[in-house]
């Protein structure tokens, strides 16, 4: 065996249970790792804001940068580029005679016409593809159905895995000797390089937290083992203020800092050393949720994307840029949407309950073209994640999986989750602007 491979990383930025790693070690004798930063990613998005925006830039940097330290103590390089993959593998694949790539499977078309791309600039060489599909709960190989056969309703997916499916073990690598690690002829981009300039963290945001695997690992400690908040995690999950009324861990997920596995067999363990309840399986209901979304992606393709959703729904939708300019800057006529809003631009993070309200006001009230807050969300919410993202805005919009295509009252679910109003004053004191 003296074949060298290649790492992709994408969305899969961890090295504890990371499945192309431990297949591209088991299968080589040379292992090299290569990050992209796409520059179309921090483009201009024609709505008035950035593909992805300052708050998901700073916390990807982090996270890769925390990647390559750790890589490098398993004595494998990353190359880090601020280019196209499809300029940059080809040639980092000819200059290390790279004769195998390992890279986490994706199929929404953004990301599946960039792979694309790589292989047809690849073509003429001899190389062998290899994709996981390394971003589920449930593997798409232990279903118990056909992807083309997905129930339309969450709960009946929910209960044929529970009953039906297994989670698979997290998997490990060893350290590789040191004649692996090569010289890194790359650098990691600055805040500035990708056209951003930093800012100081808001004191009010829930989310103060840093990027890459090793913080996704002390926050799962914290939450769970010190101060057991998992324990409750069903009755605080509604909240709004401070960084401990939910588990936060999607941020890591979404760029796979942390992969679905690990957190679930840390709640089983939770669960055999402290304590089983309705909280401790509420996290794992939440994981199944992420599946589902992505699920549907698979199942529906670009469908996801389209202004009719998967339903195909023929809604009028406006593009009114009054409107969209009062719901990004917190100016609507409702102060909890306004808030949320606010609170999403100046931290990148947004509550769940928050989430659920801005969109409905959106699509519901406003009735703009849902696919344009979908955007917003892309470009501000550390946590952005294709599926997930798109998959609740067709809910909210009444064009995907909500069998009820229910409306929020946005005042009454401001009384009930914010009644002394503690989150609304916190976000629209006009002193802090």
């Amino acid at each position: 065996m003296s074949s060298t491979a290649i790492v992709w990383f994408t969305n899969d930025l961890r090295v504890s249970d990371n499945v192309s790693l431990m297949k591209a070690q088991a299968q080589n004798e040379c292992v090299i790792a290569v990050y992209c930063f796409d520059p179309r990613l921090f483009e201009n998005t024609g709505y008035g804001f950035k593909k992805t925006e300052y708050y998901r830039t700073r916390f990807l940097l982090e996270t890769v940068q925390e990647l390559r330290d750790t890589l490098q103590r398993y004595n494998i390089t990353l190359f880090t580029y601020v280019d196209l993959p499809e300029k940059i593998l080809p040639k980092v694949i000819e200059s290390y005679s790279v004769s195998n790539i390992y890279l986490q499977k994706e199929w929404t078309k953004e990301e599946y016409n960039v792979i694309n791309n790589v292989k047809k600039n690849t073509s003429h060489l001899s190389l062998q593809w290899n994709f996981s599909y390394d971003q589920f709960l449930y593997h798409p190989e232990d279903l118990p159905m056909d992807i083309g056969e997905l129930p339309k309703v969450f709960t009946n997916f929910r209960k044929q895995c529970e009953k039906h499916s297994r989670v698979r073990k997290s998997v490990t690598i060893s350290k590789f000797p040191d004649a692996n690690l090569i010289e890194n002829v790359t650098s990691l981009p600055t805040l500035e390089d990708l056209g951003y300039q930093a800012r100081q963290q808001d004191f009010r945001s829930a989310f103060p937290f840093k990027g890459g695997a090793l913080q996704a690992q002390k926050r799962l400690d914290e939450y769970f083992w010190q101060s057991q908040q998992l324990s409750t995690y069903k009755k605080t999950r509604n909240g709004l203020v401070g960084t401990e009324y939910s588990s936060k861990l999607s941020a890591w997920l979404a760029n796979g800092s942390i992969s679905a596995r690990t957190i679930y067999w840390e709640v089983k363990k939770y669960e055999k050393d402290i304590t089983k309840n309705e909280s401790t399986y509420w996290l794992i209901f939440e994981l199944i949720w992420r599946d589902f979304f992505k699920y549907v992606s698979l199942k529906h393709g670009n469908d996801v994307f389209k202004i009719g959703g998967i339903l195909k729904k023929n809604y009028t939708w406006s593009t009114d840029k009054e409107d969209l300019k009062a719901w990004i800057h917190g100016q609507t006529k409702q102060p909890f949407v306004n808030a949320n809003m606010i609170e999403l631009r100046k931290t990148g993070w947004m509550s769940n309950r928050g989430r659920q309200n801005v969109a409905s006001y959106f699509a519901k009230e406003l009735q703009l073209d849902w696919r344009i807050g979908a955007a917003y969300f892309e470009a501000y919410l550390i946590d952005y994640d294709v599926h997930s993202n798109y998959g609740n805005w067709m809910y909210v919009a009444g064009v995907g999986n909500d069998p009820r295509d229910r409306k929020f009252n946005i005042e009454l679910q401001a009384k009930r989750y914010d009644p002394q109003q503690e989150y609304q004053q916190l976000w629209l004191q006009p002193s802090l602007f």
